[in-house]
């Protein structure tokens, strides 16, 4: 007779990414994450979350269970996931910046000025703050990076999954009801080769990032200086 064989249930990341956090030795740990830096149209958004570790009920913590990266989790996953950390975490911050204020001021700079504002809004109810990839110069409250942090960090991974669904949804409804034109419901903003299509068949649009270096060596022309 055969064996049976028991397969043992993969853990989900959420354990893994509140471990990290819990080994940092505080009570409330904060987050930040942003999207949409490398797309052509729409908004850059960064958003923070506060995670108090000593208050998580048990249903707080079965909601976040599919707590991950929000590049790891299909759209609907990401929107429930988003709507747990909404309704279970005690601060949700969110800040955005239009493609004409990116266009002016450049993506790092605008990126780092919303990250601040972010830090400095969540710094009173937090012990540790948390920001994905590289340091953010002063004036910044005391903060800590992680490299690839939405996939390490459990309140930089919820940073991520809000900033993320926040712009989905802006782009999937008011931006792509008013621009019909670009399919902004599949792409988002990002240089897919349908969205090209559109740009070279209708031009750009208000959400575009005129400056954007992608989108400038795309149009063979001059861009101004972007990241």
């Amino acid at each position: 007779m055969g064996r049976t064989v028991t397969r043992r249930r993969r853990a989900p990341a959420s354990r893994r990414l509140f471990a990290h956090d819990r080994g940092l030795g505080v009570r409330v740990v904060a987050g930040i994450d942003e999207a949409g830096r490398g797309c052509l149209a729409g908004p850059l958004v960064v958003a923070g979350v506060a995670i108090d570790l000593a208050a998580l009920t048990p249903r707080a913590r079965r909601a976040l269970t599919m707590l991950d990266d929000s590049k790891r989790l299909s759209s609907d996953v990401r929107d429930a996931v988003a709507d747990a950390i909404v309704r279970h975490l005690p601060a949700v911050v969110v800040a955005s910046a239009s493609p004409a204020t990116i266009d002016r001021d450049g993506l790092h700079v605008t990126n780092q000025r919303l990250m601040r504002e972010i830090a400095f809004r969540l710094a009173p109810c937090a012990d540790a703050v948390l920001v994905d990839g590289r340091p953010v110069p002063d004036p910044m409250p005391a903060h800590r990076t992680v490299v690839g942090g939405d996939g390490i960090s459990a309140a930089i991974a919820a940073a991520s999954v809000i900033a993320k669904t926040t712009r989905d949804r802006l782009m999937r409804g008011p931006a792509a009801t008013a621009h019909p034109a670009y399919g902004f419901p599949r792409h988002v903003g990002y240089a897919t080769g349908d969205h090209r299509v559109a740009i070279d068949a209708h031009g750009p649009c208000r959400l575009h990032r005129m400056s954007y270096v992608t989108f400038a060596r795309f149009c063979g022309e001059g861009g101004g200086a972007g990241e």
